[in-house]
């Protein structure tokens, strides 16, 4: 009995894995252009920002009945409410991080004559990439926390799911089981990442 749960446990991991990847994934992929642009631009930050700093502050649970409704109880519904709770703190994130690039470079590209998709891509873009990478690291941790309440509410496999199903038979070894499993997930990806960080950006360190 054992054996068949700890396989059931690693299919589940496996499952809610790769619903966080996708989910992060689509919302980094649409959030480091925008916040790099809202960070550069005046005029983009005054247009996006309001929008962002509203909408961040949407429960990204509330959305659920809609997400069930629009996406039904498939992986579109897992991966639409990660979306939804990490790309809006994601944009907000990077486009501080864009903003807090020293003047003193922009200037010096200005003087050297860029252009501003020089500015964007070569200085402002590279400058903040450190930054970057640490606002992806942070709002990973964000994902899972979104993905075992989609996974809680209406899901047939994934831990949260394995979770939601010692409960009702009152299995709580199983319970501490999933719980430390996404703990212990957070940890690895989380030292993967700033091993990552270091190794890329050495000097963001001093």
């Amino acid at each position: 009995m054992e054996l068949g749960y700890t396989d059931d446990l690693l299919g589940n991991t496996g499952i809610s894995v790769y619903r966080v990847m996708a989910g992060f994934a689509l919302s980094a992929v649409m959030a480091v252009p925008l916040g790099l642009y809202i960070g550069a631009f005046m005029p983009v930050r005054a247009f996006f920002e309001p929008l962002m700093e509203f909408s961040r502050y949407l429960p990204a649970v509330a959305f659920m009945p809609l997400v069930l409704l629009w996406a039904g109880i498939g992986e579109p519904s897992k991966i639409a409410l990660i979306w939804i709770g990490t790309f809006f703190q994601m944009v907000l994130m990077i486009s501080d991080d864009v903003s807090r690039v020293p003047m003193s470079q922009i200037e010096a590209a200005r003087t050297l004559g860029a252009t501003n998709a020089e500015l964007v891509h070569k200085v402002l873009l590279r400058s903040a990439l450190p930054g970057i990478f640490d606002t992806l690291r942070l709002t990973l941790g964000f994902a899972w926390t979104y993905l075992v309440v989609a996974e809680l509410v209406a899901a047939n496999s994934g831990v949260g799911y394995a979770i939601m199903q010692a409960q009702r038979f009152l299995q709580t070894d199983r319970i501490f089981v999933g719980i430390i499993v996404i703990g212990l997930i957070g940890l690895i990806t989380d030292q993967t990442l700033r091993f990552i960080h270091r190794k890329l950006f050495p000097w963001a360190r001093k």
